[in-house]
């Protein structure tokens, strides 16, 4: 069994900033795994958000670049998203996602629960 565990979440006003953590545990190695943090905002499709490979590579959707920082402490098991000047449309669920595949998601083969943020404009 692997469990992804969110935290982090809550509600910020527009401009404001989150740190939004991941923390996986059960049979599940880590470090080989690449992450990924997708959203879902109501009654919109779930879109990706940031991933980071098991070598430390990086990529971000357009609409959050420059904004959001995803990294990992593979001694911690976690995977972080830091977001900042945090806007209205960035409100969303926003789950954390792990497998050797976590892109596009239909081949994602591990899921967290999800953790709401909501901004306040």
């Amino acid at each position: 069994q692997v469990q992804l565990v969110e935290s982090g979440g809550g509600l910020v006003e527009a401009g404001g900033s989150l740190r939004l953590s991941c923390e996986a545990s059960g049979s599940i190695v880590f470090s080989i795994n690449n992450m990924a943090w997708y959203r879902q905002a109501p009654g919109k499709q779930r879109e990706l958000v940031a991933v980071i490979t098991s070598g430390g590579t990086t990529n971000y959707a357009d609409s959050v670049k420059g904004r959001f920082t995803v990294s990992r402490d593979n001694t911690k098991n976690t995977v972080y998203l830091q977001m900042n000047s945090l806007k209205p449309e960035d409100t969303a669920v926003y789950y954390c996602a792990a497998g050797l595949w976590v892109v596009p998601s239909s081949r994602v083969r591990y899921w967290g629960r999800g953790t709401q943020v909501t901004v306040s404009s």
